[in-house]
């Protein structure tokens, strides 16, 4: 299906109509007017990457997922397209840890009377009574249930439980029972790690049981070092298998090991190299389907607003970065910011990302640079907030509501942001539920989700809103060329110079990049699950 000519013409004024107070029209012989580059991308062509996104999927099992080979013909794609549009294309390959479940697993009560859990599936389509913890071993197991170091009932804090966190709360544990532990305090990983030490066949671990802290427990054990299976429970599941003389068999089946995968890298011909305007999304789906809004939707559009501009000589720099194992916490980014020396990362002056521009059941989101909504996480690093005027200014000249979303560290911005470089975009809605006020907004259906096929089989093309898509290839395409020839970036310019950030690295070593790493990692793990 293609953008109709109507959505086209209004990417192309919208661009030509927001740059043109923003920059002085171009005397003969000066810098290509910004405003006409804007207009040469078209959501159709953004449309025709979708498609070849689709198709690679469903030739590969329906997914793009990081480590599977979707994803490999996605990054073959992008790449290729970037070569032919005169890039220079790095693909910076990265481990990662890799989790996926095969087959739905099973938890079945075998003592003192038999019981049946509900399984929450693979694809995640229902939540049941227990959920396989991500990064879970495989096995088929039946053992007594030896519960660890409880609390019941609950104390009145949350995360305050001190279950399984330490060795010695395992002090005569029975090789090849079946642990019971307690969300609360240390992370799943180090609750499972000290399980699986203690000679247990397998963990449940149960929600701690204060209110918010009931549901079935649906986590992460962060990296592939357990081997026994993992799940987590509902917190009155676990009351009722903390009973004495229960036993359990616990069935998982999963892949959990590490894998290769890559960063597409594309850096432009032209341009000052130490001032960089950097564009990124995520390339990768989760395992579940295809990802065409998730994030095929940022991904389509700057990979065709690179096209746009590969073959012009601009002031700037400019680099588009298609980031691996967002789904699985940011981790394409993370690695690629904890890579850089301070003196490259001093040169990249703008970060803009873009994470789901297409959602069926939209809002026009920008990210809150400057905290001017006061909600949730502060404002980004000093520069962010000139950011999001230039996409309120787009989407005003439009005449297009929009709102704004929180700098929550979320998506790939997030490692950007903890290094400090100024960074903005755009972000239609993901699970969340639009409000009565955005339907009055934009349209759609109030109180159904952004994106109903968010992290489905269902995120496929007919998952995207042409208009959304269209506005914001306008958006993307109007932030690219003003910044690729503006004398005078979004943010201070007191961030370290190549000299004084050679300097800093010769004195902090290479404790920079860990560091930022970290804070990024803090900061919001992509879409992962909560790990305590």
């Amino acid at each position: 299906m293609r953008a109709s000519l109507g959505m086209r013409a209004a990417v192309a004024t919208a661009a030509s109509a927001l740059v043109l107070p923003l920059l002085p029209a171009a005397p003969a012989n000066a810098d290509p007017d910004p405003a006409h580059i804007a207009q040469t991308v078209v959501a159709s062509a953004v449309k025709k990457h979708l498609r070849k996104l689709q198709d690679i999927a469903n030739a590969n099992g329906g997914t793009r997922a990081a480590g599977t080979p979707g994803y490999a013909a996605s990054r073959d794609y992008v790449a290729g397209v970037l070569k032919k549009a005169g890039y220079t294309v790095t693909l910076q390959e990265f481990d990662f840890p890799f989790f996926k479940e095969n087959s739905t697993a099973a938890l079945q009560r075998t003592a003192p009377s038999a019981k049946t859990y509900a399984p929450t599936p693979p694809d995640g389509s229902s939540v049941g009574d227990f959920a396989t913890m991500t990064y879970s071993g495989s096995g088929d197991v039946t053992g007594a249930v030896r519960t660890v170091d409880l609390v019941l009932p609950p104390g009145p804090t949350a995360n305050t439980s001190t279950s399984g966190c330490e060795a010695a709360d395992f002090a005569g544990f029975p090789a090849g029972a079946v642990a019971l532990v307690q969300r609360g305090t240390c992370n799943f990983q180090v609750k499972a790690e000290n399980a699986q030490a203690a000679g247990a066949s397998a963990v449940i671990i149960m929600n701690e049981g204060q209110p918010g802290r009931t549901d079935t427990l649906q986590g992460t054990l962060g990296e592939p070092t357990v081997h026994i299976p993992a799940v987590g429970v509902s917190f009155a599941a676990g009351e009722e298998l903390s009973a004495a003389g229960t036993s359990v068999r616990v069935k998982t089946d999963t892949t959990s090991e590490i894998r290769k995968t890559h960063n597409v890298v594309a850096d432009s011909r032209w341009g000052d190299p130490n001032k960089v305007v950097q564009l990124g999304a995520h390339l990768d789906s989760v395992l579940a389907g295809p990802g065409i809004n998730d994030n095929g939707s940022g991904s389509a559009a700057i990979l065709e607003v690179a096209t746009a501009l590969g073959k012009i000589p601009t002031r700037n720099k400019l680099r588009f970065s298609f980031w691996s194992a967002e789904e699985l916490g940011l981790l394409g980014a993370e690695h690629y910011v904890a890579s850089l020396s301070p003196a490259d990362l001093a040169k990249i002056k703008v970060y803009l990302n873009f994470d789901m521009v297409a959602s069926p059941n939209y809002a026009l989101k920008i990210y809150d640079g400057d905290d001017s909504d006061a909600t949730g996480a502060g404002p980004g690093p000093e520069g962010s907030g000139e950011i999001e005027k230039l996409f309120e200014k787009y989407f005003d000249t439009l005449r297009q509501r929009h709102n704004g979303t929180d700098f929550d560290g979320r998506s790939d911005y997030g490692p950007f942001i903890a290094a400090g470089i100024p960074s903005g975009g755009t972000f239609t809605g993901a699970e969340g539920v639009k409000t009565p006020e955005e339907q009055t907004m934009f349209g759609g259906t109030a109180g159904q989700a952004y994106d109903p096929c968010y992290h489905q089989a269902c995120d496929t093309t007919a998952n995207i809103s042409d208009k959304a898509l269209a506005l914001n290839t306008g958006a993307i395409a109007t932030a690219a060329a003003v910044y690729a020839f503006s004398r005078d970036l979004p943010g201070p310019d007191n961030r370290p110079t190549a000299a004084a950030a050679r300097t800093a690295a010769a004195t902090t070593g290479s404790t920079t990049g860990s560091t930022i790493g970290s804070t990024a990692a803090h900061r919001g793990q992509g879409h992962a699950a909560p790990a305590q």
